[in-house]
């Protein structure tokens, strides 16, 4: 048998899947929105108790039509491992479309319409109070939840924030320079760290596990794979993969915002060699 995500085959996420904003509120100087939307993973059947609030979809998520599918969502996976959970997490993101260039997340953060819809969505995971976690992926998260929690006090006081860095911190900030790639991760694993001990306080295991911080580098098991349940129905067992399969390609500008190339990771070329 090959397990599945059904979907949004449920309301409120059947009307929201089918009711999302498009360009007019997504303005494509900052938004992929030639790419679609991508809207969540996880559970949407009322089992979750963790909700993982990201940024936007990248390149992977826009290939399988999930969110945190690629190395950031790996190494989320295994901290929610850390926790002891297993399957009972649902994911969404800041902005349902992936974000172009420098600044476009910071300057739309607050837009009424995307918040509006946003907020749509945290409503319909958030108020039953089956989630007693909330985790915020960088500050777009924090702020995105905050935004919603100003507009739903009671439901907001009874979750725990864990407002982390974003779990691709150590390249970005290495990147901007004035850091290394080895200290930015440090810095990153002894954030996350701290908020391990708050978060198993306040989420209930799918399986209980000895609490196990993270060392100073990233090690085996520290990232874990995506679950194919996560993914739809007949997805390729390699997206699932911890080797990186897509990226964006092109000679220039154009070019690489209209393509991404898709290679099968070697471990999964499992047909006949080829003459």
């Amino acid at each position: 048998m090959h397990p599945f995500c059904p979907g949004y085959d449920r309301e409120p996420f059947r009307s929201l899947a089918s009711g999302y904003p498009g360009p007019d509120v997504y303005p494509p100087r900052d938004f992929r929105v030639e790419w679609g939307p991508i809207f969540h993973r996880g559970r949407l059947d009322g089992t979750a108790r963790v909700l993982v609030l990201g940024q936007d979809p990248a390149t992977h998520e826009t290939i399988t039509r999930r969110i945190l599918v690629g190395e950031a969502g790996q190494r989320v996976q295994g901290l929610l491992a850390r926790l002891g959970i297993t399957s009972s997490y649902t994911m969404v993101n800041t902005f349902v479309f992936s974000v172009f260039g420098q600044g476009g997340g910071t300057r739309h953060t607050h837009d009424p319409a995307i918040a509006a819809y946003r907020h749509r969505w945290l409503d319909a995971l958030l108020l039953p109070e089956t989630v007693t976690a909330v985790i915020a992926l960088g500050t777009l998260a924090k702020t995105a939840y905050r935004d919603w929690a100003d507009t739903q006090p009671a439901a907001a006081a009874r979750l725990h924030l864990a407002a982390i860095r974003h779990p691709t911190f150590p390249e970005s900030a290495s990147a901007a320079g004035g850091v290394t790639l080895a200290d930015a991760t440090a810095n990153l694993l002894q954030d996350w760290n701290k908020h391990l001990p708050d978060l198993r306080a306040h989420v209930e295991p799918d399986e209980p596990v000895p609490e196990r911080l993270y060392g100073d580098t990233w090690q085996d098991g520290d990232l874990q794979a995506i679950p194919v349940a996560d993914l739809p129905a007949g997805s390729p067992s390699w997206w699932t993969s911890l080797d990186g399969w897509a990226r964006r390609t092109g000679t220039d500008a154009q070019l690489k915002r209209a393509t991404i190339t898709v290679t099968i990771p070697s471990a999964a070329r499992t047909w006949p060699p080829l003459t």
